[in-house]
């Protein structure tokens, strides 16, 4: 008789935080349709802010991909793992899986075949429109 064959495959780090990662989704929401001919090869998250925030971070930005407003939040569409090492400042809304409103709206859609809002200028617009300090120019403590 033979031995079953281990089928255990060894998982890398990337893998581990994607499959724990896909439990985080918050509540209702949805992954706002693309437009037509674009494409999310990073795959995709969101940013949310509230619609407060959203105007004074637009002349921020050097490009600005697709934003979705639900009436009291904008969300930006980034690239998937857009907050590994990064702590969205508050009251910044990081979520997996790009999930919005079902009423949300695209009210904004950039020129070429890819969503995304670079997430680097964002989160320092953000850090600049609300008063914080970017993570690591923080002073650190022992």
């Amino acid at each position: 008789m033979s031995r079953p064959r281990d089928l255990r495959v060894p998982l890398g780090l990337d893998t581990l935080v994607r499959h724990g990662r896909r439990h985080l989704l918050p509540g209702p929401g949805r992954r706002p349709p693309m437009p037509e001919g674009m494409t999310s090869p990073l795959g995709c998250d969101s940013v949310a802010v509230p619609d407060r925030l959203g105007p004074l971070v637009v002349p921020r930005l050097p490009r600005v991909g697709c934003v979705y407003a639900d009436g009291s939040r904008w969300w930006w569409i980034v690239p998937s793992d857009s907050d590994i090492a990064l702590p969205w400042p508050a009251p910044a809304h990081y979520a997996t899986g790009a999930p919005v409103p079902a009423t949300a709206r695209l009210i904004h859609r950039p020129d070429g075949t890819v969503p995304y809002t670079p997430p680097i200028p964002l989160y320092l617009a953000l850090c600049r429109v609300t008063g914080v300090a970017p993570d690591w120019s923080r002073a650190v403590t022992a």
